[in-house]
C-alpha cells in the first residue's frame, strides 16, 4: 500500500469516526436540555432519541413535526402477560407537538422496539400541599396550581395514557374488600384500534399513580354516568 492509499484510508477513516459522533449527538438532542437524561441516558434512552433522529432523518413528511420535539425520559413497564409497555415522558409544552404526529410516531416506535406498545406522556410534577405555620405571614396566602395537585395529575396521566381516545364517562366502584377502582368509559367509535391495548393503559397508570383501574366502552353504545 503507497502513502497515498494510506492517507486516504485515514482520512476515510475519520471521516466515518466523524459522521458517526456527529449522529449519536444529533440522537442526543432529542433528549430535553433539561433532564438528566441528557448527560447519562439509560439504554433504552440512547435507542428511543436514535429512533426519533432516524424517524426525523428518513421520513421527509415527518420532518419538520419532529425536528422541535424532545423527550424527559422513558420507562420500561411489565404490563402483564409477559408483555411490556415504553412510556416516554415529554416537556409539558412539547405534549401538542407530539399530539399531533402521535398516531403515526407510535406505530412507526413500535415497528422499531416490537412485541411492546409505546405511550407519551407529559413528564408533571405533584407539588405537596403548603404547610401552615403560625409563624409564616405568607402561609395563608400560599397556593399549589391546581396542575400541580395530585388529583389534577392523575387525571391528566389518565388522559395522557388514552390519547387519542375521548374519555366519556368515569365511575368510582367499590369492591367487597372495601377498596375503590376506577372505571373508566372510552368513546366506542374508537373501539376497534384500542381494545388490544386497554390492558396495558390500565396497568401503565396503575403502575405510575398506584391506583387501580378499568376501562371499558359504553354498553350498546350508549351509558349512563
Amino acid at each position: 500500500m503507497n502513502s497515498h492509499t494510506k492517507s486516504g484510508t485515514h482520512l476515510n477513516l475519520n471521516k466515518d469516526i466523524y459522521d458517526s459522533t456527529t449522529a449519536i449527538m444529533a440522537a442526543l438532542n432529542k433528549i430535553a436540555p433539561t433532564s438528566s437524561s441528557r448527560q447519562k441516558p439509560s439504554e433504552l434512552e440512547s435507542s428511543i432519541a436514535n429512533a426519533l433522529y432516524d424517524l426525523e432523518s428518513n421520513i421527509p413528511d415527518m420532518k419538520t413535526a419532529l425536528r422541535p420535539l424532545q423527550f424527559v425520559s422513558a420507562r420500561e413497564l411489565e404490563v402483564g402477560h409477559g408483555k411490556k409497555a415504553i412510556v416516554i415522558f415529554v416537556p409539558v409544552p412539547l405534549l401538542p407537538g407530539f399530539h399531533k404526529v402521535q398516531q403515526r410516531l407510535t406505530r412507526e416506535l413500535e415497528k422499531k422496539f416490537s412485541d411492546r406498545h409505546v405511550l407519551f406522556l407529559a413528564s408533571r410534577r405533584i407539588l405537596p400541599r403548603p404547610k401552615r405555620s403560625n409563624r409564616s405571614r405568607t402561609s395563608q396566602t400560599q397556593k399549589r396550581p391546581h396542575s400541580r395537585t395530585l388529583t389534577a395529575v392523575h387525571d391528566a396521566i389518565l388522559g395522557d395514557v388514552v390519547y387519542p381516545v375521548e374519555i366519556v364517562g368515569k365511575r368510582t366502584r367499590t369492591r367487597e374488600d372495601g377498596s375503590k377502582v376506577l372505571k373508566v368509559v372510552l368513546d366506542e367509535k374508537e373501539r376497534g384500534g384500542v381494545d388490544y391495548r386497554l390492558d396495558t393503559y390500565a396497568e401503565v397508570y396503575r403502575k405510575l399513580t398506584g391506583k387501580g383501574v378499568g376501562f371499558e366502552f359504553p354498553l350498546g353504545g350508549a351509558a349512563e354516568y
